[in-house]
């Protein structure tokens, strides 16, 4: 759904492959620096077959339900607060619907207002309780034991750490030296010139981001990625997996209670949440947990529903398809919304629980967005500069070191099913967020200019309130208050969970896990689909990040044609020394802006500026090139850096940067009837395809990327011709530096 998905590529060729099964022979690495050859072979996890399973159901069905005074009982003791909280909202849950008399209501009634499938709602909710019971022989018990297995679960013979520092991990470097031989050979195919002449050193590092917004985005990045790929028969089952699973709503409760309440699929869908409520007392069950449920059920279920493999919902098992290098390593970003409210509170206000105008105010301009990113090999925040192994996601930490409850052995890897909650999670956006999705709809309302100005008067609060709590995992920079930098908030090392959200809360494109040191991303594709593509203009958004972090390469200028103004804020954000001061920036820029506007047509000065600095619309595919130049003062005017199509001589400059490809999603004149702008089905709101819909998507995706085709591949040809030529020139001053250290060693024997 939306959720920001990143894959790094290293070379001109983005290669994806998925496997029915994991490679058996896969050795695991500790980020301690010990490896553990786990089993050779992976036992395959007990699944209880629909026979087995009705069954089960038949022998529960004769136990009863409720105790003899009426009351239902809790599936679980108080000891495990967790697990108590859960299963009483599931009893309470089915009492309630077992409550209601459909026949009282009379058939014409239920007929014309009731669904069929509300009548089995009881039945469903009774049979889940059954299964969710922990009593011997439920599917609960069966999971949590199964939790305890090493030999199902190997990650949880390992201690974890938390590794400090700014580079990347080890086993991510590795991944980088396989990915360029493989790519080596895929550059002098796509470029048409002998594998022979290619050096490895020369491949560029290719980055390809796609934006969120729904269904629309996840079709369209799909078919805009395959479309890269032109491989018809991978092409061909993805999207075909979309036309079956996507035609039914996420949140249809009968198709939804029907995978959860038989096997094999229950398991696979609900081990995850039983491990985590089980076996972590302070666990909550919320609505990211449901929505995690429901994406899974929708888009992780094959259509062979027996062949469905727990293995498959663990991050750290996609390891598995990056071992030869074939595949593009995928990256996942969330974001923490970090509002230092008590940090800014005085010794005397935290003891009278008292906040002062001037505490709040200084809080709302310090709030900011953390990054973090997930990959099969590590959870890493770039502003901590730490991170833990994929596998020890779901494990609490103490003084950089993983630590047991109880003296329990550690829980599983927390399951794809909950990570995919957190990513496209935008409905845990800020109340100023919402006001920004409903606006449109209530602008022809009487009265509604004096509302909007009211509204916008307090949107200072409003970005500060998140009305559904975001989900939690266990917080691994717990006690590192002498181990992380300094510009770190105090609540980090103090919480015990971190409170992680769609990354689109801060950029709908994933840009910042592209930009970090290490990965040296040469060319980065951003294929977007978002709603509000003109206005957001998540492009420019990241260029106040990237001067923050101080990444000269990044190209200033790039995104939709903008003010002057707008770019100046980006570029004043950017000479902050830490986040807090670059968030305040920014809002005292938009402060100011707001105040102007009162007396000017913003939208007139924004379009003036534009037409001035000779920026024009964009197309489907644009180019621009950043440069490694040091900006030399605050007044010297931004850089426009777009690449037109008769200048690639740009990409070939000495100090070139990083060279974004930018395809949005737009009306093409060459498929009727599909407008992202104006088609309803189009919206972000909309969680039904038809097949149809699902093929004028892909239709309107592999249009646009076909108009910028060309285009694409002479940018990827010039960033090769340049990093060549630096090899090479490298190389000779290198050889030149070489024979002058052997004369002064050696002297010269011809004299």
């Amino acid at each position: 759904m939306n959720q920001r998905i990143a894959s790094l590529v290293v070379g001109s060729s983005a290669a994806f492959a998925l496997n029915n099964r994991l490679n058996p022979s896969t050795v695991r690495h500790n980020d301690n620096g010990s490896t553990e050859q786990w089993p050779k072979t992976h036992p395959s996890i007990s699944k209880r077959s629909p026979k087995e399973s009705s069954q089960q159901e038949d022998d529960d069905a004769k136990a009863p339900a409720e105790s003899q005074n009426g009351e239902i009982p809790l599936f679980e003791d108080e000891d495990n607060a967790a697990w108590a909280s859960f299963s009483f909202k599931v009893a309470i849950a089915r009492k309630s619907l077992s409550s209601v008399q459909w026949k009282t209501l009379g058939d014409k009634i239920t007929d014309r207002f009731i669904p069929q499938w509300a009548h089995d709602l009881p039945a469903y909710a009774a049979k889940l309780q059954r299964e969710m019971n922990m009593a011997h022989g439920s599917l609960a018990e069966e999971i949590w034991q199964e939790a305890q297995d090493q030999n199902l679960h190997p990650e949880i013979a390992l201690s974890a750490r938390v590794r400090v520092g700014k580079n990347l991990c080890s086993d991510e470097l590795a991944f980088v030296r396989r990915r360029k031989r493989y790519t080596t050979r895929a550059l002098a195919k796509y470029l048409e010139i002998p594998e022979a002449d290619v050096d490895p050193k020369d491949v560029p590092t290719i980055a390809v981001c796609g934006s969120g917004g729904g269904l629309r985005a996840l079709v369209a990045g799909a078919a805009s990625y395959l479309s890269v790929e032109k491989t018809p028969s991978w092409h061909d089952k993805i999207i075909e997996h979309l036309k079956k699973r996507i035609g039914v709503h996420i949140a249809y409760p009968p198709s939804f209670l029907d995978l959860c309440a038989r096997a094999p699929t229950n398991k696979y869908l609900l081990a995850g949440s039983v491990e985590r409520l089980r076996g972590d007392p302070d666990a909550d069950f919320g609505l990211v947990d449901v929505y995690g449920l429901l994406l899974s059920s929708r888009l992780m279920i094959p259509r062979d529903e027996l062949s469905v493999d727990d293995r498959d919902l663990k991050l750290s098992n996609q390891r598995v398809y990056l071992s030869s290098g074939a595949n593009p390593l995928p990256i996942y970003s969330a974001v923490r919304h970090e509002i230092p409210l008590e940090e800014q509170k005085t010794e005397d206000e935290k003891v009278k629980g008292e906040t002062t105008d001037a505490a709040k105010e200084k809080a709302k301009q310090e709030a900011w967005f953390q990054w973090f990113e997930f990959t099969p090999y590590e959870l890493f925040c770039e502003e901590f500069e730490a991170g833990i192994p994929s596998w020890s996601i779901g494990r609490h930490f103490q003084m950089g070191r993983s630590v047991n409850r109880d003296n329990s052995p550690p829980l599983p890897e927390l399951r794809i099913p909950f990570l995919m909650g957190i990513w496209g999670s935008a409905f845990c956006a800020t109340l100023a967020h919402y006001y920004k999705e409903v606006r449109p709809v209530l602008k022809g309302l009487a009265g509604f200019g004096g509302i909007d100005a009211l509204i916008e008067d307090k949107n200072d609060d409003l970005i500060k309130l998140h009305p559904i709590d975001p989900g939690t995992i266990p917080n691994f920079a717990r006690g590192l208050e002498n181990w992380l930098p300094s510009t770190c908030p105090e609540s980090m090392f103090n919480d015990e969970y971190l409170e992680l959200m769609d990354a689109g809360m801060s950029n709908n494109l994933p840009l910042y896990p592209l930009l970090r040191r290490g990965r040296n991303v040469d060319i980065i594709v951003c294929f977007d689909a978002s709603a509000d593509i003109k206005q957001g203009n998540w492009l420019s958004v990241a260029e106040g990040y990237a001067k923050k972090r101080g990444l000269r390469e990044w190209p200033v200028g790039a995104g939709w044609p903008r003010a002057e103004e707008e770019t100046k804020t980006e570029l004043d954000a950017a000479d902050a020394g830490t986040a807090q001061q670059a968030a305040g920036k920014i809002a005292e820029r938009q402060e100011e802006q707001r105040r102007r506007s009162q007396n000017n047509d913003k939208d007139h000065i924004a379009k003036h500026e534009a037409e001035k600095s000779g920026e024009t619309d964009l197309g489907y595919c644009n180019v621009w090139v950043g440069t490694t130049m040091d900006r030399n003062s605050d007044e010297e005017p931004p850089q426009h850096t777009r690449v037109e199509l008769d200048a690639d001589w740009k990409l070939l400059a000495p100090n070139a940067g990083i060279t974004v490809v930018y395809f949005p999603l737009l009306r093409n004149p060459n498929v009727e009837g599909v407008d992202p702008d104006t088609s309803p089905f189009l919206s972000t709101w909309n969680f039904i395809y038809s097949p149809q819909e699902i093929d004028k998507v892909v239709a309107l995706a592999r249009a646009n990327f076909e108009a910028g085709r060309d285009q694409t591949k002479r940018t990827v040809r010039t960033v090769y011709e340049r990093k060549r030529v630096e090899r090479l020139e490298a190389e000779k001053k290198e050889k030149v530096q070489r024979w002058r250290r052997h004369l002064r060693e050696h002297g010269d024997h011809f004299q």
